[in-house]
């Protein structure tokens, strides 16, 4: 499943400008495609979690998303590209928390008489997103990228055909009483420090949009090749599984939630003000790393503070709007990064850095592990 991500996260930017859209069409349907999500993720793994068909879901999600990706190979106009780019959205938007849900049903028991950790799933996940992206990168040319779809499409229907040798979930909760559990929205709201996390964490994460949606145009514009830029976009996936597993939770421990956030704020600043200035490799290899800290880290504190803040019973409910939160910023920046991009170019994102800038007093003096 991460391997078909990989394949395709980095260059659907590209590959739709290859289709003759502008900029602000790129910048639509990619927004488009992040509401979708936003949409159908919740109301399908809600769906699955009541049914307890968590592997059909899985399956029928990934099968779906295979059939779809395959219009793109003949799909030219922006009101077909964006359709489809739409209709896939919301086939892949519940993958993700249908894949995590198996994963930790079996990671609480033993597999095998041997311990079994979430972290290994996630960490390998990564992993075939970076080969991926690297795989993809050899193949695609500026002009074709016919085999970034067939390599999307063979890989989601590799995950289809596979789920079936998941382990079955678990017995979840009914639908009524994880209903009740979103009356705690409000009382949520009322506790100040995930105020906070919500406000950075979406600011923080938002500053990514404009990177996500046109880094690759940019450098490709500037002659970097298609096996350079997967280098770099993969480099970026390295950082943030080495700051998951390894350099993260000293990190946090160290310097406390305050002081991981702030870390993380202050690396997006940077990150974003050299990247408005300059489309050399070695600079850009240079920066690519710190999205270990741009998200991952800040990603860390911010569960750090959930675990000390939030009551348990009211722990779901503060994930889920969490990334309702970034994903909601996320989504509006990238609309707007198409119209940004077209006026200003480069010095766009001298906009994600004020976005970090903005975050880091809240980050500051509004977090605590107390």
């Amino acid at each position: 499943m991460y391997a078909a991500f990989g394949v395709s996260s980095p260059f659907w930017p590209k590959f739709f400008e290859s289709k003759a859209l502008s900029w602000q069409q790129i910048g639509f349907i990619l927004s488009a495609g992040m509401l979708t999500r936003l949409t159908a993720g919740p109301v399908v793994a809600t769906l699955a979690d009541v049914s307890g068909a968590l592997r059909g879901a899985l399956a029928a999600c990934a099968a779906l998303a295979a059939t779809v990706g395959t219009a793109f190979l003949i799909s030219k106009s922006f009101s077909s590209l964006l359709t489809i780019a739409m209709l896939q959205a919301a086939t892949l938007a519940p993958m993700t928390s249908l894949a995590d849900a198996l994963a930790v049903n079996v990671a609480v028991p033993q597999v095998a008489g041997k311990p079994f950790e979430y972290g290994w799933v996630r960490g390998s996940a990564s992993a075939a997103f970076v080969l991926g992206t690297l795989a993809v990168g050899q193949f695609v040319s500026r002009t074709n990228f016919s085999p970034m779809i067939w390599m999307n499409v063979a890989l989601l229907a590799a995950t289809a055909a596979t789920a079936s040798l998941l382990p079955h979930a678990r017995q979840s909760t009914s639908f009524a009483s994880r209903s009740n559990r979103f009356h705690g929205v409000f009382r949520l709201f009322r506790i100040p420090r995930f105020r906070v996390v919500i406000l950075v964490s979406a600011l923080v994460f938002g500053s990514h949009a404009l990177h996500d949606a046109f880094a690759v145009i940019r450098w490709s514009d500037a002659g970097i090749s298609t096996s350079v830029i997967s280098i770099l976009w993969s480099e970026a996936v390295a950082a943030e599984v080495i700051v998951f597993v390894l350099v993260g939770p000293a990190l946090v421990r160290k310097f406390g939630v305050r002081g991981a956030a702030t870390l993380a704020a202050s690396a997006g600043v940077a990150r974003w003000s050299i990247a408005s200035a300059t489309t050399s490799v070695f600079l850009l290899a240079v920066l690519q790393p710190l999205h270990g800290l741009t998200f991952a880290l800040l990603h860390l504190a911010c569960m750090r503070s959930m675990a000390v803040h939030i009551p348990t019973h009211l722990s779901a409910t503060a994930q889920a709007i969490y990334a309702l939160a970034a994903g909601v910023v996320t989504a509006a920046l990238t609309f707007w990064s198409g119209i940004l991009y077209g006026w200003y170019g480069g010095a766009s994102f001298l906009l994600m850095a004020v976005l970090c800038a903005v975050a880091l007093p809240f980050a500051w003096f509004g977090l605590s592990d107390a």
